[in-house]
């Protein structure tokens, strides 16, 4: 059974940026994936970034620019610059023991296990 433990976020002005960490303890493959995703109130559940086998990436799309995701077997850091209010969210890592091809990495079906999530606020 693994586990995901996320740390970091609070409160960041508006403009700023913000690094949070992930760390997975069970079984994982040498190209397993770790991934971050972001819930803001009343919305759904959405990928911002995910590595696979420390090297592979796929950032979302509207944030690419912003956000950048490293790997470190099952250690993962995320930093957001740039910060605007509607990135405002509790933040989620999430781990799949196995490889995920690029467009199943930003999914929230491709991973098994879940933090608890973290709560990033950005004021202005």
């Amino acid at each position: 059974q693994g586990q995901v433990r996320e740390s970091g976020g609070g409160s960041v002005q508006s403009g700023g940026s913000l690094s949070l960490s992930c760390e997975y303890s069970g079984e994982f493959e040498r190209d397993g994936c770790l991934a971050w995703f972001r819930q803001a109130p009343g919305k759904e559940r959405e990928g911002v970034a995910g590595m696979c086998d420390a090297y592979y990436e796929t950032i979302a799309s509207q944030l690419e620019g912003r956000v950048t995701i490293s790997q470190e077997r099952t250690k993962s850091t995320l930093r957001v610059r740039g910060l605007k209010a509607e990135d405002t969210a509790t933040y989620f890592c999430a781990a799949s023991p196995v490889w995920l091809a690029s467009p199943r990495r930003l999914e929230i079906a491709s991973y098994k296990y879940w933090g608890q999530g973290t709560q990033v606020t950005v004021s202005s």
